[in-house]
């Protein structure tokens, strides 16, 4: 079975004049390149990759020809087809071309899942399943708490009940862009919202020095949080991620800004981690995901993926090391969620059911594709 056609958007939404602020840069309500890989025997699969940073360079890469090669492969081959397309970050082609790594890294992950979802179509199997069948059903966090212009505890406080009234059992909310004394007033705040049955996370996203960081588990200490997520700056943090795991009770995770596997490798191996989050869609997709998911296991460290709930609960569902799923299920932060699917997966009561339907088990909604996607192939 070949690869006979590849079709790729880049999906957008537009700001509405207010948007939502992590410790210091702003996260975009969609930001994604979808592909749609179909074999010369009528099967389709779908992958999807997230990127925080401008998307040109993965338009540029596309409608230049990254894809070229990937027609007339072996469509029931990923880890072939991934390792040719990763390959490129160290090729002359590459930057013969203009193709930024990157860019080369999200077009293989995209690639990788569409390439996923053909094979479990073909086996007739869920990828869940495929991958190990560990459980049908994953708990689910929902994120939140983002800064937002005019922001006030009022307007964090309505947010909160949002979620609650939809039925969540477990909150990530966003510190790091006030002084510590705002952020735990804040933390403080949804902790009494939600009770202390419910789960609360924490998420810095690589906004403070460990001084502060010491300091901001200190304080957090009292509010007893499931984790505490990416709480140091960039230049340092994985020797800097072990001095911290020294000092607290609180289990740490990270894993999301790393550019590859061998990064999230690095993490474990520092013994500064209880929960890995790399992110499929944005390096290595599920051939590279299954792998760190049976490392953690070997190492006793959790998976927590971030974002794409619908695509990451098959690596959770698929091992004993899965915990946990992030969703976002208020349309002004991620439509995408919400609208990008005829057939998402229900989540109830902090609990994501996953389709038994084969391969991914998702019905892309043309709908939505047309009205947040540019076709750029």
């Amino acid at each position: 079975m070949k690869v006979r056609a590849i079709e790729a958007w880049i999906l957008t939404a537009p700001e509405d004049g207010r948007p939502h602020w992590v410790s210091h840069f702003v996260v975009p309500r969609a930001n994604e390149l979808l592909v749609r890989v179909t074999t010369d025997s009528g099967f389709q699969g779908i992958g999807i990759a997230t990127s925080y940073t401008p998307i040109e360079a993965v338009r540029k890469a596309i409608r230049s020809g990254i894809l070229d090669d990937v027609i007339g492969a072996d469509a029931l081959a990923p880890e072939r087809i991934y390792q040719s397309l990763f390959s490129l970050t160290w090729n002359k082609a590459a930057f013969s071309k203009g193709w930024s790594r990157e860019a080369t890294i999200r077009v293989s992950a995209a690639i990788d899942i569409a390439m996923w979802d053909i094979l479990g179509k073909v086996a007739e199997l869920p990828l869940y399943r495929l991958f190990g069948g560990y459980v049908d059903k994953v708990p689910a966090y929902v994120t939140c708490a983002y800064y937002r212009e005019g922001k006030d505890l009022e307007e964090l406080k309505d947010e909160i009940s949002m979620l609650k009234e939809q039925g969540h059992r477990s909150f990530k909310a966003k510190v790091g862009g006030l002084s510590l004394a705002e952020d735990m007033e804040r933390m403080a705040l949804i902790r009494d919202l939600i009770g202390d049955d419910a789960e609360l996370m924490v998420d810095v996203n690589r906004g403070w020095d460990l001084d502060t960081a010491l300091e901001g588990a200190r304080l957090l200490e009292s509010l007893s949080p499931r984790w505490l997520e990416e709480p140091l700056r960039w230049v340092d943090d994985r020797r800097e991620l072990k001095l911290l795991s020294r000092a607290t009770r609180i289990p740490l995770s990270a894993g999301e800004s790393e550019l590859t596997s061998y990064g999230c490798r690095s993490l474990i191996e520092e013994q500064a981690i209880s929960i890995l989050q790399f992110d499929c869609t944005m390096m290595g997709g599920f051939t590279e995901g299954r792998k760190l998911a049976a490392f953690c296991e070997l190492n006793h460290v959790r998976v927590a993926p971030h974002h794409d709930c619908f695509i990451h609960a098959h690596v959770v569902a698929s091992s004993p090391a899965g915990l946990i799923v992030e969703s976002f299920t208020d349309p002004e932060r991620d439509p995408l969620q919400a609208e990008l699917f005829e057939n998402p997966p229900r989540i109830d009561n902090g609990v994501l059911y996953l389709n038994p339907q084969p391969g991914l088990g998702l019905e892309l909604s043309m709908a939505a594709v047309e009205r947040y996607g540019q076709r750029i192939i």
